[in-house]
């Protein structure tokens, strides 16, 4: 099948550094999986009355309230609590770009579109049907 022994060792090497390569990608993921699975995203009112941290999905992790905030109608803390979730979701957003673009590098596909999986994940004004109505 193979007219010389050249060509037989350049496929094996080609084949040998695919699968290295493979192996690498491989490692470098599961890394990269794990730091972002420990990431938070913290937000803070300007008043500081309000502080909320969201877990690597975005979820609510912790929200925390100054006493301070009696002082407001309900409806404006409301506001508030839901601005700084959406802060620190865009905290979140901004630590899986960075820690995504340092491990995979500023050009690669995967990263752009792990990247851009977040943000629409994290984006405030999207969601579910039943979420808008």
């Amino acid at each position: 099948m193979w007219s010389d022994e050249a060509a037989l060792d350049e496929a094996t090497r080609r084949l040998d550094d695919w699968e290295s390569s493979i192996a690498a990608r491989a490692a470098q993921a599961k890394a990269l999986a794990g730091q972002v699975q420990a990431l938070t995203g913290t937000a803070s009112s300007l008043d500081r009355t309000v502080t909320v941290t969201v877990d690597s999905s975005g979820s609510l992790l912790d929200l925390r309230m100054d006493e301070r905030t009696r002082q407001n109608p309900a409806a404006h803390t409301a506001r508030q609590i839901l601005d700084v979730t959406r802060a620190a979701r865009a905290d979140l957003l901004e630590k899986v770009t960075r820690t995504t673009t340092q491990t995979l590098g500023v050009d690669d596909p995967t990263a752009a579109a792990l990247v851009e999986s977040y943000r629409h994940r994290l984006n405030p004004d999207q969601g579910t049907p039943d979420a808008r109505r």
